[in-house]
């Protein structure tokens, strides 16, 4: 099923399917303000779903949507005085931070090789008013199979993951083509010095001109 997903009407009337959807453990795919993603509900068995449609080698964590700060503090992330920072500058927008905590209340499948989890408040307004209305954040990786490029819009992505669009296993969210933009950057707050794991839509000068030394 492909739903529109392009105002803040189509967004509410999205809410109760996806709400329906993600309950059983199923792929939503949606835009974002970089890519197409694909997520689910913050459950174990709803991560490994991703991982079987998506194809991706196990062991490689995903990332979590949120609609807000006080939403990855609910959750039980934690935020240093440079992911304080570098939240207050850059959210919401294309930068995620990889914060520890969250140990019982998010799957260890969310957690990299340095013991956090990637959050980013999602600078789309129309899922982060989705998010929202779940209440709980949303796993997010690019939408595509790896080694190939994200579809640009959702009718594209439904001819590439038709089987799994006829059986129900992913709803899509159709928020119109984008265009050719970076992936979000990802620094790691897990310790009192910031690391940065990837840089895409914020550069490494914005990201000092911004916080100064709380920047990687």
């Amino acid at each position: 099923m492909i739903l529109p997903f392009r105002t803040p009407s189509d967004a509410d009337a999205a809410l109760p399917y996806v709400r329906t959807h993600l309950s059983s453990d199923a792929v939503l795919g949606y835009p974002t303000e970089t890519v197409y993603g694909f997520g689910t509900a913050p459950r174990a068995e709803a991560v490994a779903a991703l991982v079987a449609l998506k194809g991706r080698a196990p062991g490689k964590p995903f990332l979590l949507l949120i609609s807000g700060r006080q939403m990855a503090l609910d959750w039980g992330l934690v935020f240093n005085a440079a992911a304080e920072a570098l939240a207050e500058a850059f959210w919401p927008g294309p930068l995620t931070l990889v914060l520890p905590g969250g140990e019982g209340r998010l799957p260890t499948t969310l957690r990299g090789p340095e013991g956090g989890v990637a959050v980013r408040y999602t600078g789309h307004p129309l899922l982060a008013r989705l998010i929202g209305g779940l209440g709980e954040p949303l796993t997010s990786t690019s939408a595509n199979r790896p080694g190939e490029k994200p579809a640009p819009g959702a009718e594209r992505l439904a001819a590439a993951f038709s089987a799994a669009v006829a059986t129900r296993e992913l709803l899509i969210l159709d928020g119109g083509v984008l265009g050719n933009v970076p992936p979000s950057t990802v620094v790691d707050c897990t310790e009192p010095t910031t690391k940065l794991i990837r840089e895409g839509a914020l550069p490494r000068p914005e990201l000092r001109r911004a916080v100064g030394r709380y920047a990687p």
